[in-house]
């Protein structure tokens, strides 16, 4: 029987009801000693709650490490997994031809301008606004869109780019580099300089 203590061993389980009456989650009335704990001996610790661990029948109530799975099977709660991410960019899966990152981009900052000449990137918006901007040079970026919730950035190999927080709240999205962009487990708690 799969023991998720023994894989896991920082994992425990949360007691408490999936949602509250607002419709938002309730992580009140928990129980984690171990999270804690590792919360504790590492401030900035970054976790989410999709349901790939669960231990009870609060599937989407069970914690996780944030880490990059790949190249191993992995399935997650995707549009979860960004909005609860405070990183400025975290790889979650890296394989041989493809990798997922997660950002939160600050109010008022960007990813920064910059062209990747062969890697295509898909990027997906799943809360705040922003002004994705493209072009065929540094100083002809003359491709410009308003992008918000649910909306999807494709940036072909060799363009230049840059998404900019244009919103009051941070700019929480995934991308996908094909192939990867960034190594291994990569995680940049602020934006690189």
């Amino acid at each position: 029987m799969y023991n998720i203590h023994e894989t896991y061993p920082y994992v425990y389980h949360f007691n408490t009801s999936m949602y509250n009456q607002d419709g938002g989650y309730n992580y009140y009335n928990t129980y984690c000693p171990y999270y804690a704990a590792m919360l504790m001996s590492n401030p900035g610790f970054p976790v989410f709650f999709p349901n790939q661990y669960a231990t009870g029948h609060n599937e989407d109530m069970a914690p996780i490490i944030i880490k990059d799975y790949g190249p191993d099977p992995f399935v997650v709660n995707i549009e979860r997994a960004t909005e609860q991410n405070n990183t400025f960019r975290t790889a979650l899966w890296t394989g041989k031809h493809l990798q997922l990152t997660i950002m939160s981009i600050n109010v008022g900052e960007d990813i920064g301008l910059e062209m990747h000449p062969d890697v295509d990137q898909f990027i997906r918006i799943e809360e705040g606004r922003g002004l994705a901007i493209m072009g065929d040079s540094k100083d002809k970026l003359d491709f410009q869109a308003n992008v918000r919730d649910d909306y999807a950035i494709f940036i072909p190999a060799g363009k230049w780019h840059n998404l900019i927080n244009t919103g009051n709240i941070p700019l929480k999205l995934y991308s996908i580099y094909a192939p990867p962009e960034h190594p291994h487990g990569t995680v940049h708690v602020t934006k690189p300089r």
